[in-house]
């Protein structure tokens, strides 16, 4: 009959001499052989025990639990069925672990602020580190550039996509005006326009009207900002300037409305 030493086992099966000593001790794994000298050896019966309790040990469940369940009568066939029971009821708890780490880990990335390549990813061309290095030398000390910074250093990749899907619904609107051949003082032009306006100033900075026709100059004035428009549609920049022009007079017109109708009513109130 072939036997094997304790060292030759516990390196069969990756556990250490001191574990099958402890088995041994309590009764979990008994050697079936003992050599002349009264070293422990054990038997084929001896390894297919030890072989179930490593698997019973890697489903974590105690030795006394282990001993019950290998001393209660169930031959080999019976065990492995149990052993595959209990590894498929580990599986579905591990695979719900995976997805709930999953969900965690999705969520902890989407808290976190949208690197310079998902930038990149999202924008194109329109993003280039070379023109923020610029425009912080030409605004970095204005309320406006710290205002953006401070705003846009919490935006998430998420956010940032939400911005660019507003970006990009306020361009749409502009080139539907453009093609209808409404002219860029109509109203669906200077609806456009405010809803550019709003959006700059909901999401970077505070931007007055009057600050809105600066930016809508430099579109004009400097060919990177034009070729952005004209790439989306010929004469798109001079159209958005335009426009922008107009809803910052309608909005000054309105404004004059509104006090001289103030006036009106203090004057009324005073005759009365």
């Amino acid at each position: 009959m072939t036997t094997w030493t304790v060292g030759q086992v516990a390196e069969l099966f990756g556990v250490t001499v001191r574990t099958l000593h402890h088995y041994d001790e309590i009764g979990l794994l008994v050697p079936s052989e003992r050599s002349r000298a009264g070293y422990r050896l054990y038997t084929d019966g001896d390894l297919t025990r030890l072989q179930q309790v490593v698997v019973y040990r890697r489903l974590e469940l105690p030795l006394d639990q282990i001993a019950t369940l290998l001393d209660g009568g169930e031959d080999a066939a019976d065990h492995l069925r149990r052993q595959r029971a209990t590894v498929m009821t580990r599986l579905d708890e591990l695979r719900e672990l995976v997805s709930a780490i999953d969900r965690a880990l999705e969520r902890e990335m989407n808290d976190q602020p949208a690197t310079t390549e998902d930038l990149k990813e999202l924008f194109g061309d329109g993003f280039s580190d070379e023109y923020e290095q610029e425009a912080q030398q030409r605004w970095g000390e204005s309320d406006a550039w710290k205002q953006s910074q401070s705003r846009t250093s919490r935006y998430t990749k998420a956010d940032w996509e939400q911005v660019k899907a507003e970006m990009d619904a306020v361009n749409a609107a502009f080139v539907a005006a453009l093609r209808s051949g409404e002219p860029a003082t109509g109203q669906a032009a200077m609806d456009a326009a405010e809803q550019h306006r709003r959006h700059i100033h909901d999401r970077f900075y505070d931007l007055t009207h009057d600050f809105h026709r600066g930016l809508a100059d430099m579109y004009v004035a400097d060919p990177r900002f034009t070729k952005t428009y004209e790439d989306i549609a010929p004469g798109l920049a001079a159209y958005v300037h335009d426009a922008i022009h107009a809803n910052a007079d309608r909005a000054a017109d309105q404004g004059a409305d509104r006090g001289a109708d103030r006036g009106a009513d203090r004057g009324a109130d005073r005759a009365t």
